[in-house]
């Protein structure tokens, strides 16, 4: 399969919550206006997305207002969420307005988190700007700010009305972000689909960027599709991200990026028979495989506290053949075992 951005390409997702399209298309965020209906917006961003992106969508608007907020995880908070809701009454937004989301995951939770409630709900557009907000959050409608410390603990599922993919916007981002993102596409390619992990093994995947990201969306957009809101195959987007937000909640994202501890979560999940060719293939993207051993003991124990537990067994995604998944449930004693065993490799 061979594929082009600038073929315009888009997928079509239904789901009980609303129903959207996922529009591909190299200098799309140029041509806003050819998918935002409103009148009036919201373009929501932050200070490490290029200003011209957002200025680049409100020039194709009627009537366009910039709010840019600090970059970072720290800035999905109640102030800030009070903040948006501030400038649009301030500036009389009404039912009939919207909001754009123009950055990275952060900026795409809270935007649509806000419009998810400013006024019972208005319209929501989300123009991703990372690799990792293409491939994942972009699609699916979770919606959500931190709370007391807690990472997504109030939000909502708020569809947008279309989501825009334009890969010109990736020509910024240094490469480890770029990687950072592609280990969200290569947990799609582990748990469902055999061709785009060999699209990985076999190929320069910065030379194929626009085909991994097409079809992790359309992966993703069927799951979506088939539960929306989580309460069975959609678990599968959780592979390895146990131990990844276990990772998280130790290091306080100091040492890895997201998609960093994602790489690191799915190595013990996966069947020894196929753990060197994952490896291999994070080794390529220059993705970690292991934390450093002096956090091995804290990672273990912030894993007791995730969602996934029940009583003293704990649920997971487990990966046998490349391609192919299962949800297993195991005591957290053999779960620990089977971490232990890949940080002492």
């Amino acid at each position: 399969m061979t594929f082009k951005v600038n073929e315009n390409k888009s997928l079509n997702i239904k789901t009980a919550t609303g129903e959207y399209k996922v529009n591909f298309c190299r200098g799309g965020i140029k041509q806003a206006d050819k998918y935002i209906k409103n009148n009036k917006a919201l373009i929501i961003t932050d200070n490490g997305v290029p200003a011209e992106y957002a200025q680049a969508v409100k020039s194709r608007l009627s009537d366009g207002k910039i709010l840019t907020l600090p970059q970072g995880e720290a800035t999905k908070n109640m102030d800030n969420y009070q903040k948006i809701l501030s400038t649009l009454v301030e500036n009389n937004f009404t039912r009939s307005d919207c909001i754009v989301a123009v950055g990275g995951g952060v900026v795409g939770d809270l935007a649509g988190f806000a419009a998810s409630t400013y006024m019972r709900g208005i319209d929501f557009y989300n123009i991703p700007t990372t690799v990792l907000s293409q491939v994942d959050s972009s699609v699916g409608g979770k919606t959500a700010i931190d709370f007391m410390g807690i990472k997504n603990i109030v939000g909502a599922f708020y569809p947008p009305k279309a989501v825009i993919i334009d890969t010109d916007t990736l020509k910024t981002l240094p490469e480890r972000q770029i990687a950072n993102g592609l280990a969200e596409s290569v947990k799609m390619a582990l748990t469902n689909d055999k061709e785009l992990f060999e699209l990985f093994e076999n190929s320069n995947p910065l030379e194929n960027l626009e085909e991994i990201i097409y079809r992790s969306v359309k992966i993703k957009a069927e799951i979506v599709e088939a539960d929306e809101k989580e309460k069975g195959l959609r678990r599968v987007l959780n592979f390895g991200h146990t131990l990844a937000h276990a990772i998280e909640s130790v290091n306080q994202m100091e040492k890895y990026y997201h998609g960093e501890c994602v790489a690191i979560g799915m190595v013990p999940m996966c069947d020894t028979k196929i753990r060197e060719r994952v490896i291999n293939v994070l080794n390529k993207l220059i993705l970690p495989t292991k934390p450093d051993k002096e956090d091995a003991d804290e990672i273990i124990k912030a894993c007791i506290h995730d969602k996934k537990m029940s009583g003293d067994d704990i649920t997971v995604v487990y990966v046998s053949n490349v391609g192919e998944f299962r949800f297993e449930k195991i005591p957290f004693s053999k779960y620990e075992d089977m971490i232990r065993q890949v940080l002492n490799q």
